[in-house]
């Protein structure tokens, strides 16, 4: 440790009684100080910097910022809600602030930046200190646009994952086989985990589905599944399930499986960003961390899905398969048509209630959702022997026809904390065809956008829902999609952006229609 380092680590002030602002920063650390408080001046701390808090055994990094007026006392220091939750303290207890040590890994993230590869001791370092708190926000986002502007090469991706892994907990299942699936995302509505989940479990087979909130979507499966049943559940919990009914469908972000990508997924978030060498390490970091040890990707291909060419499948195809080689794990593909959503809802409530009409064998159930989800089942059913080749989507169809599916899914349901009927929303605007026509195109990414700013995924019974798919032909004012929003304001908000953008669903006029 250097002479500075040794210094900044001793030099602690003296304790100062904390005092709980109840301000939410979301997941990230906050203090508060006055800006004529004698531990700034001591201290030489500024606004914005980085800075050590200790109460007791715990100590967290947060961001400082100062208050002029007598909003706090010269001897307080005021916590955000996430600062006071990890120091888990009460009014009053002594707290010291000091200048955050120097971060080594600091200097890698400026090579990066500028342009240079990293191995992966240096990724290693990187990701330690993003999942122990020592990145700020601006830092976490400077290494996620470093490494979409110059992508990952195959070895740095390696290199993350597993430096991602490491950072988290490893869960073993007493099975030689465990299976998994996957989406890579941006197909509104595209909720085939539950469906597929009870399939594979419905044979006997063990499918222990952890599954992410929304990033950039109006859903995640977790936020689907949350509209059915609880997913916040502990490990202990998650083996209970699994044992009893061979699969899950739970939220990972629970289970610090890989601590450090659920931090960046968070400003990721913010960013709107992704690359493929981070998506890669994100997905199989969890899925290695979960036990995974074969496993189906869902690649959705379309102008306006997050896969947007045959090209760049290719190449996420590539590294996916390389980087899971790497790791053991057995790895299928299956490129599907990402030109429209799937299903009829868009947003977790929605798309549960899809999940639901598909279960019971509704006459009115979405079929094309229905259809995928029996494919990627199918492929698992094959890789797992119960099914011959070719004959995986067969017996997946067969499991939902006759009801085992749906016995399955309300057993885990049941197993996870009890079956619930997802919520209704208030509000509905049907918008409509200005013109008789054909459906020409849609556009999956203001979809999305849409179904966000009518309340999803916060407000589980918001988004939308479908009522035409592409080259239908449609009468004028007939109804295209309908808006679900919990309050007035979020529905006209909605509303304004449909109407300044007619594109979102684009009709065609068509000579032959009657």
């Amino acid at each position: 440790m250097s002479r500075i380092a040794q210094h900044l680590e001793d030099s602690v002030t003296a304790p100062l009684k904390a005092r709980r602002l109840r301000i939410h920063t979301d997941h990230e650390s906050v203090v508060f100080l006055r800006s004529d408080s004698p531990v700034c001046k001591s201290e030489g701390l500024s606004t914005q910097v980085r800075v050590a808090v200790r109460s007791g055994a715990r100590e967290i990094i947060a961001t400082l910022y100062q208050v002029d007026g007598d909003a706090l006392a010269l001897d307080e220091a005021g916590l955000s809600e996430s600062a006071w939750v990890q120091l888990g303290m009460r009014d009053g207890d002594p707290v010291s602030i000091r200048h955050q040590r120097p971060v080594d890994s600091h200097s890698i993230l400026r090579k990066r930046i500028f342009g240079l590869r990293l191995d992966e001791t240096a990724l290693g370092m990187v990701v330690d200190d993003i999942a122990a708190g020592r990145y700020s926000d601006v830092h976490i986002a400077s290494f996620l646009t470093a490494c979409t502007t110059l992508p990952l090469d195959s070895d740095e991706t390696r290199g993350l994952t597993r430096a991602m892994v490491e950072t988290g907990v490893r869960i073993e299942w007493p099975a030689t086989m465990v299976l998994d699936k996957h989406c890579v995302g941006g197909l509104p509505g595209n909720r085939t985990t539950p469906l597929v989940v009870a399939i594979v479990a419905a044979h006997g087979l063990i499918i222990p589905k952890t599954s992410s909130r929304a990033i950039t979507s109006p859903a995640g499966t977790a936020d689907t599944m949350e509209t059915l049943a609880p997913v916040d559940l502990p490990i202990d919990r998650i083996r209970q399930v699994v044992d009893k009914e061979g699969g899950c469908v739970v939220w990972g972000g629970s289970m610090q499986l890989s601590p450090a990508d659920d931090i960046m997924i968070r400003v990721q978030r913010a960013l709107d960003l992704e690359n493929d060498g981070q998506m890669v390490a994100s997905v199989l970091s969890k899925k290695i961390a979960a036990g995974a040890t074969h496993m189906v990707v869902d690649i959705p291909v379309g102008p306006t899905a997050k896969v947007r060419s045959i090209a760049a499948a290719d190449h996420l195809q590539m590294l996916l398969e390389q980087v899971a080689r790497d790791f053991g794990i057995v790895l299928t593909t299956l490129r599907t048509d990402g030109r429209q959503p799937v299903g009829r809802g868009i947003g977790p409530a929605l798309e549960a209630r899809d999940l639901l009409a598909i279960l019971r064998n509704e006459p009115d159930a979405p079929n094309d959702l229905r259809e995928r989800a029996c494919h990627l089942a199918g492929i698992l059913l094959e890789m797992s022997g119960k099914a011959q080749p070719e004959e995986g989507y067969s017996l997946a169809l067969q499991t939902l026809q006759d009801g085992r599916a749906w016995r399955k899914f309300v057993a885990i349901c049941e197993a996870q904390g009890g079956m619930r009927e997802p919520p209704l929303a208030p509000l509905l605007q049907v918008l409509r065809a200005p013109e008789g026509g054909k459906v020409s195109s849609i556009d999956n990414r203001k979809l999305a956008r849409l179904a966000k700013l009518a309340g999803a995924p916060e407000t589980a019974c918001a988004g939308l829902e479908m009522h035409v798919r592409l080259d239908e032909a449609v009468e004028d004012e007939q109804p295209l999609c309908t808006i679900h929003a919990a309050s007035r304001g979020e529905l006209e908000y909605a509303l304004a952006y449909a109407q300044s953008n007619p594109d979102i669903i684009c009709v065609e006029p068509c000579s032959d229609i009657v």
